[in-house]
């Protein structure tokens, strides 16, 4: 920020009408998990164009990272944002359309609002700033965080001997700084049955009715308990076989375990291990497995740090309301904490349509979210 916040003629100013187009094309360009090509050539292209040194770190064959340092030193923090999204329900309705004041579109909150503030947050300070004076900040885009991360975790290998102390992060919190960050633990369950025509169900075993008594067994659990409890159970899939007029011989379901952040996922998984053996003996003829292979801690981080403040300068000067909060949903900002980096989950729209049909973000929030970013990115010295 300027001395005594008293904001210079100088002081770059982001170009709102081009942050609207960034934003509409980058929603305009399909690019769910695995086809990233097309959304990071395009990126490539605007940045580079503005004059800025862009890198392509290689995921897999195909697939990159862009990675843009800004100043002449090494970055105190980088600006992180996803560029894939969830596939489309609909191949004719993702595109960006506007109702009403609100920017409709898939990925607009999840997270294409973030990832359009931040390259314009960039654009301004190369526009604006020579390279000598440009601030110690990177910008780094990623592929596949809908999937397992993969993206960051690159980004993180490759920066293990010397990480960042910082990123910020710009997944949909409603602009509200998350300091805290919830843990996930993914479960998956299989039953197992025996096949028979439909009409003649007692001589075969259901394996979806066997499942469906496995979740309600799962349910009673006061852990899981939406009521009660403070973690965030989901059952997020389930799937049968589909021969048709039979007696489905198997079932699979998948359950998402949103954590509070000081929640040890291997006690969870515990007890989940411990319901299912239960079930072993209370539902007849029973074959159940259960896998947990995804799990990631939460976090939590002390708000005593010079970021943390100065953000609540930022806001204060901006004139935002200051809110701290948990991110509840799973993000690269668990990978990123256990490797030892200080994430921070900030960001446009709400977390609450991401993924949905009614996906949206609007653009004065977009706005305010790049100027925030802008100002971190001039502030970085401070860091």
């Amino acid at each position: 920020m300027p001395p005594n916040h008293d904001p210079s003629p100088a002081w770059p100013a982001l170009d709102h009408q081009h942050l609207d187009e960034l934003l509409r094309t980058l929603i305009d360009i399909y690019s769910p998990s695995g086809k990233e090509e097309d959304i990071q050539l395009y990126l490539e292209e605007v940045l580079s164009g503005a004059g800025l040194a862009v890198q392509r770190q290689e995921v897999e064959e195909d697939r990159y990272n862009l990675v843009v340092p800004l100043g002449p030193r090494e970055p105190e923090f980088y600006l992180v944002g996803h560029v894939d999204t969830v596939a489309a329900r609909d191949l004719d309705e993702y595109e960006a359309r506007e109702e009403d004041g609100l920017i409709y579109g898939l990925g607009s909150a999840d997270m294409k609002g973030g990832c359009a503030a931040m390259v314009e947050a960039f654009l301004t300070l190369a526009r604006d700033l020579p390279p000598a004076r440009r601030p110690p900040v990177g910008l780094l885009l990623v592929v596949g965080e809908e999937e397992n991360g993969e993206g960051s975790a690159a980004f993180i290998e490759s920066c293990r001997a010397s990480p960042p102390p910082w990123v910020v992060i710009g997944e949909p919190t409603g602009l509200a700084p998350n300091f805290a960050h919830y843990g996930y633990l993914e479960a998956y369950l299989l039953t197992r049955g025996r096949r028979t025509h439909s009409s003649l169900p007692e001589l075969g075993h259901n394996a979806v009715e066997s499942m469906l008594r496995v979740l309600l067994h799962l349910g009673r659990d006061p852990l899981f308990d939406r009521g009660s409890s403070s973690i965030v159970y989901s059952i997020r899939e389930m799937t049968s076989s589909r021969a048709g007029f039979v007696v489905p011989d198997h079932c699979e379901t998948w359950i998402d375990l949103h954590l509070p952040p000081h929640t040890d996922p291997a006690e969870v998984e515990q007890v989940l291990r411990q319901r299912a053996d239960e079930a072993n003996t209370l539902i007849p003829d029973l074959n159940l497995e259960l896998t947990c292979n995804l799990a990631a801690p939460g976090y939590s981080l002390e708000l005593d740090n010079p970021l943390a403040r100065r953000l609540q300068e930022i806001y204060r000067h901006r004139q935002l309301p200051w809110r701290c909060d948990a991110f509840r949903s799973h993000s690269d900002g668990n990978l990123f904490h256990q490797a030892g980096i200080k994430p921070v989950i900030l960001g446009p729209g709400a977390l609450e349509v991401a993924h949905t049909s009614e996906e949206h973000t609007t653009l004065g929030e977009v706005i305010k979210a790049g100027e925030i970013y802008l100002d971190l990115c001039l502030a970085a010295d401070d860091f």
